[in-house]
């Protein structure tokens, strides 16, 4: 089978929209949607009255015409939001959802990945984070609906899905197992998701679909090892990250040390051993660093197939981050800036996560402080087991009182980051509360933001992400010459 050399990372929340999916597509590599947070982000772009008629197309191609007009009659604005009008939410999961509730995410992760298969034969994926749990399914189905390729997922072990993946095919009702802190030994805590009962007759129609490649994104070969062993399924390959990547990373092994500036310390047990997960006999790409010509070079050289670039295609012109912090970042690129660093307890999954220091956005202390705690949107909720055996829903960056109510540990909420609402404003999605706040970007890239001058020219800061495939393929492209080539963290690391 002919791998993709490239995989444009699945960088959440909406940063890897459609258009920068479509884009390296188009391209011939492997372009990557995010599903994380998918539901609000269609309702977000309806509500602002999707100008180009873009999420409408996609939605007229839905085969559940009469939740397309639902869906349409609750959020479409044709005007847009007035000056000030908060967007409508949508009531988080929970182990039992509403049929309406997983309509909506899996008509809003088939909006996002017809679109990126609009018009070509490319290969399309799709991303998610295992440790979001309840909307998998839903997700996966609607992903499914519209063709995906490829789904990857990491930030946990998700040796499940290649066997959901098997299933939804058939359109068969599937269950996930889900996380409960301080579940007993012996109970069992899931979440069922039955397309025949959200979409009625919908399997009788369609047949069969088409079961995506599954990628298990990892960190080391031991992560690999303990997949190969629980998967309910085939799992085709691995994206083997390294903990200079952006966005969640996996978090060391052993007991957490952290420097004097608060980032986890990464030793020898924390690199792969490459050749171990190479008799593995699948294929594999690395990321985190490898986001130019020699990054690739390199990766191929220690046996992998290719590459998985996220901060380089975080700052083109078709992702979807706000284009006044692209260009904020690719200026700081420019004059040898480094603002990234990894928050240890920054994320309210626990893992550390990439955060930019970016002027205006909650990585400014004084920015974070003056927002009100608060967790109207829940994906990165976790269910714990409540005195009486049943389930409760918590978030360490919810209102410490709230928190500290539903069991959880005080300290556990220092620092914590509602990276739902911020990621969300990362990308012209933040919310406008009744009270008048605002809610403002929080940034997540890669260490080696300095790639991005590779495909920069001289006289114009920004650059596409076909320059991108090209400049990593070796190809020719648009850049001006007079810009030296910036080695990636991985090459100055000696790899």
């Amino acid at each position: 089978m002919a791998w993709p050399t490239i995989i444009q990372g699945g960088m959440g929340v909406a940063i890897s929209d459609w258009r920068l999916a479509r884009s390296v597509a188009m391209s011939g590599q492997l372009g990557v949607v995010s599903g994380t947070g998918i539901a609000p982000v269609m309702i977000r772009r309806l509500m602002d009255g999707d100008p180009d008629g873009d999420t409408r197309r996609a939605l007229a191609h839905f085969p559940d015409a009469p939740l397309v007009e639902q869906i349409l009659a609750k959020y479409y604005l044709p005007e847009g939001r007035p000056e000030g009008m908060s967007y409508k939410t949508i009531v988080p999961y929970s182990l039992k959802p509403s049929p309406w509730l997983d309509g909506v995410t899996a008509a809003a992760a088939f909006v996002e990945v017809w679109l990126a298969k609009e018009g070509h034969d490319g290969l399309v994926g799709v991303n998610l984070l295992e440790k979001i749990q309840l909307p998998h399914c839903a997700t996966l189905y609607g992903a499914m609906l519209a063709g995906v390729d490829y789904v990857l997922m990491g930030a946990g072990l998700p040796g499940q899905i290649p066997g959901i993946l098997d299933r939804l095919a058939t359109h068969s009702s599937v269950r996930y197992r889900v996380d409960v802190q301080g579940a007993l030994p012996g109970e069992d805590y899931g979440i069922t998701f039955d397309p025949a009962a959200v979409f009625p007759g919908l399997a009788e129609r369609l047949g069969g679909l088409k079961r995506p490649h599954f990628l298990a994104i990892i960190s080391t070969e031991v992560v690999a090892q303990a997949l190969l062993k629980r998967a309910e399924g085939v799992i085709d390959g691995w994206v083997v990250e390294f903990p200079i990547a952006g966005g969640h990373n996996a978090p060391p092994r052993g007991q957490l040390k952290v420097d004097e500036t608060g980032e986890p310390i990464y030793g020898e047990r924390d690199e792969p051993d490459l050749e171990k997960l190479a008799s593995f006999g699948k294929p594999y790409w690395l990321a985190g660093g490898f986001g130019s010509r020699e990054g690739l070079v390199s990766a191929r050289e220690r046996g992998a197939v290719g590459v998985q670039v996220g901060t380089a295609f975080a700052l083109c012109d078709e992702s979807g981050m706000r284009p006044d912090l692209k260009q904020k970042l690719r200026e700081m690129a420019l004059s040898g800036e480094a603002p990234v660093r990894t928050s240890a307890f920054g994320s309210p999954t626990g893992f550390p996560f990439k955060v930019a220091t970016v002027e205006g956005t909650v990585a400014e202390p004084e920015v974070y402080a003056a927002r009100p705690r608060l967790c109207d949107m829940g994906f990165l909720r976790r269910i714990y087991r409540r005195d009486d055996g049943q389930v409760g829903y918590r978030c360490s960056a919810e209102p410490v009182a709230d928190y500290v109510r539903k069991g959880g540990d005080e300290a556990q909420t220092e620092g914590r980051l509602c990276l739902c609402n911020h990621l969300m404003a990362t990308v012209g999605g933040g919310q406008t509360r009744k009270d008048g706040y605002h809610e403002l970007p929080i940034v997540t890239l890669g260490n080696d933001i300095a790639c991005v001058l590779n495909y920069m020219s001289d006289s114009d800061t920004g650059y596409s992400a076909r320059a991108v495939v090209a400049g990593i393929l070796g190809e020719t492209t648009s850049m001006a010459p007079s810009m030296p080539r910036v080695a990636t963290v991985a090459e100055t690391a000696g790899s």
